[in-house]
C-alpha cells in the first residue's frame, strides 16, 4: 500500500458478470507486478511479483492498478 493510502489492487473477471471486475489488494506498488498472458493458453492470465512469485493464474484480463480512492 503507498504512503498515501491508495493500494495496489488486481482487477479480474468477475465469474458473475462480463462488465464487472472483481478486485483484490496488493501489498507491492503496481510497478513491482507483471502482468502477461499465459504463453499457449488462450484466456488466461499470469501475475508475478518482482520477487517471482505468482500473484495470480487464471482468466483474464486482468490488470495492476493504484487504487483512485484511498481505503
Amino acid at each position: 500500500m503507498s504512503l498515501f493510502g491508495h493500494p495496489t489492487l488486481l482487477r479480474v473477471p468477475a465469474w458473475y458478470s462480463d462488465t464487472v471486475r472483481d478486485e483484490i489488494v496488493l501489498p507491492l506498488p503496481p510497478e513491482d507486478y507483471d502482468v502477461a498472458p499465459a504463453e499457449g493458453i488462450n484466456g488466461r492470465w499470469i501475475v508475478t511479483s518482482s520477487s517471482g512469485a505468482v500473484v495470480y493464474d487464471g482468466i483474464g484480463p486482468v490488470d495492476v492498478v493504484r487504487s483512485p480512492a484511498p481505503f
